[in-house]
């Protein structure tokens, strides 16, 4: 069985807070999802907001009647004699989902009349609709609450539309109050009831069950469901495509038995990753889409947001990594590269031997057990710091443990103190420890690390009686990436006495990093 996905990140999910997508980004986004992800229908508007979203609608619908997916885009409408039918019309359209009251409180409180009249204007919008050529779909709104509430209005509007040529009817959980037992137990009395038609269920995502309802629906007989991507929508915002894809593909079950077997044991069908699909979503194009998405609108995903998150294929703790070298202990079916991903393997205070080299195997780097030790040290430490260590960042972590160490430990940096401030010169305090013994200079330069070359230069000349370095060339390397908390190298080379020293320092901070190149500087004259 194929479930058809409707997704409506272009209407349901515009109603999240501070989002709106212009006509290009709403025509890319449909062109994506049709050509890519292989969605099965867009709705991409509510009819009747303004001029701009029917100049909207208008360009979407030219694309996609040259292209051939015209009857794939559908447009909310209103019961509203005719009007929302005349304007889709106008635009280009030619499937409405017609919004309709699906709960008694929501008929006699919004609408003000009784059911039955209620009714009798749903059914003359759908033959108006049929005559003007376009398909319907009819949503049953707060559908959840009729049904928990007074099922009789339901299945009474449902009954009365027997006679009426429509396509769909969606069950929305409008405020999103289902459980996934509600959820099953509902689903399937609409199934049994009306087992002809064809029915879409609409989550929302309010008690964080959007998804897990989907499922529940599915197992229910619901035919269809309703996503938007990153899992956009008023309040919580609506089911996620990914997770719904994710969680159908490998999760669903179309012999669930009765809920009163308690020897029933679930079991994943992922095991089969292309005979057990059953949607027609092609999962390598979902995290592009989610990006795509993500730029648009301006809402950034959680790094934790499962499939699409930064961080949901990174391993962080060392044993996970060791788990996985052995034989993939730790990896379950919900592979990255099935989504067009990667996995990674954290580096930082929690990293192991396994880590790194997960990440050596990636890069192609081979160490000694000595050197992985020491590596592994440096990384460690600069966990404990906070800061944030990646892939692109190793090489340089190498280089600094394995070639650019100091030969010697005479000369210790005890603390340093540099400050600058608008209008005035940057000044420095620093203390060294020189062969077990402390000395202390402070003063200014023409930048933070100028002033603490400086202090370190009094230290040499006033307290020691000795010549310092001059330096002649200072480089700044950043890691690919762009991050603003990327490692910086600062590579800088030294004359004394005629001979010239080069010394690196790694750090977050590039003044840091030029410190730490300085200190080993220091050393490598102590040592000769």
């Amino acid at each position: 069985m194929k479930f058809e996905i409707l997704d409506t990140t272009l209407r349901d999910g515009e109603q999240t807070s501070g989002v709106a997508f212009s006509a290009p980004e709403k025509l890319s986004i449909t062109r994506k999802m049709f050509e890519e992800v292989g969605i099965d229908r867009i709705e991409i508007a509510s009819a009747r907001v303004s001029d701009g979203e029917f100049e909207c609608v208008k360009k979407v619908c030219e694309w996609a009647k040259e292209a051939g997916y015209l009857n794939r885009i559908e447009v909310l409408g209103f019961c509203d004699n005719g009007a929302s039918i005349e304007w889709i019309k106008k635009a280009g359209g030619k499937v409405i989902n017609l919004l309709t009251k699906g709960s008694e409180k929501h008929c006699r409180g919004q609408l003000k009349k009784e059911p039955k009249d209620h009714w009798d204007d749903v059914a003359r919008n759908v033959r108006m609709a049929q005559e003007a050529g376009l398909d319907v779909n009819i949503y049953l709104e707060d559908w959840s609450n009729g049904m928990l509430n007074n099922p009789d209005y339901v299945f009474g509007m449902v009954d009365h539309l027997k006679d009426c040529n429509y396509s769909r009817i969606m069950l929305p959980d409008t405020l999103g109050i289902l459980s996934p037992h509600q959820t099953k137990t509902l689903i399937r009395q609409m199934v049994q009831r009306y087992p002809d038609i064809h029915f879409d269920f609409h989550a929302h995502n309010d008690y964080d069950l959007a998804v897990a309802n989907v499922l529940a629906a599915a197992e229910a007989g619901c035919k269809g469901f309703h996503t938007t991507v990153n899992g956009l929508g008023e309040r919580a915002g609506n089911a996620s495509l990914s997770s719904v894809v994710a969680v159908l593909h490998d999760l669903y079950r179309n012999d669930i038995p009765s809920d009163d077997d308690d020897n029933f044991k679930y079991a994943s069908t992922a095991g089969d990753p292309h005979g057990s699909r059953c949607t027609n979503i092609r999962e390598q194009a979902i995290n592009n889409i989610s990006r795509m998405v993500e730029s648009y609108s301006g809402i950034g995903t959680a790094a934790n947001t499962p499939i699409v998150g930064e961080n949901v294929f990174t391993q962080t703790a060392g044993v996970h990594a060791d788990g996985d070298k052995k034989g993939k202990l730790y990896v379950n079916a919900l592979l990255p590269e099935r989504f067009g991903r990667s996995r990674e393997y954290a580096l930082g205070k929690m990293s192991g031997k396994a880590n790194i080299e997960q990440n050596l195997k990636l890069l192609g780097i081979n160490l000694s057990d000595d050197d992985m030790r020491r590596v592994t040290k440096r990384i460690n430490e600069m966990g404990d710091k906070k800061e944030h260590v990646t892939i692109d960042d190793l090489p340089y972590i190498i280089a600094d443990v394995l070639h650019h160490e100091a030969p010697s430990n005479r000369i210790k940096l005890v603390s340093y103190m540099v400050s600058t401030a608008y209008g005035l010169h940057p000044q420095a305090v620093v203390k060294l420890e020189i062969d077990g013994q402390e000395y202390e200079e402070s003063a200014t330069g023409d930048g933070m690390y100028d002033a603490f070359v400086r202090a370190v230069r009094h230290i040499y000349r006033l307290k020691l009686g000795r010549t310092f370095p001059w330096l002649t060339n200072y480089v700044v390397t950043i890691p690919p990436g762009g991050r603003t908390d990327a490692l910086v190298q600062t590579a800088i080379s030294w004359e004394y006495e005629g001979k010239v020293y080069r010394t690196r320092g790694l750090d977050a901070d590039q003044t840091e990093a030029a410190i730490k190149a300085t200190i080993k500087m220091l050393n490598l004259l102590e040592s000769e």
